[in-house]
């Protein structure tokens, strides 16, 4: 099997900042109970000219872990009641969302 990356990238206003994080450590807690989890990264912009100022990073054991934890925090963000599409229109929070593979060097 082949290990996927989940690669999110942010642009998050200041104002959001904090909120924003609150949101990703909980989703982060459920994903890190899901199968086929092996590790994860949550990075903030210290320097340089980028767009994104938040990164968060999952590594799979495979493509196929990837539905059951998907459904995982879509049913914890409906218990919750927390809606991320309108959490980050209303913060004016940007993202870009990607699932990446290793190529050969």
């Amino acid at each position: 099997m082949t290990v996927v990356y989940r690669v999110d990238k942010f642009d998050v206003p200041e104002p959001a900042r904090a909120e924003f994080w609150r949101h990703v450590r909980r989703t982060h807690a459920i994903l890190r109970d899901q199968p086929g989890f092996l590790d994860d990264a949550l990075l903030e912009q210290h320097s340089g000219p980028g767009r994104f100022n938040a990164v968060t990073i999952v590594r799979w054991s495979s493509a196929d872990d990837l539905p059951s934890a998907r459904a995982a925090v879509q049913a914890a963000h409906r218990a919750e009641g927390f809606e991320p599409a309108a959490f980050f229109t209303a913060a004016g929070i940007e993202a870009d969302l990607a699932n990446y593979v290793e190529i050969e060097a």
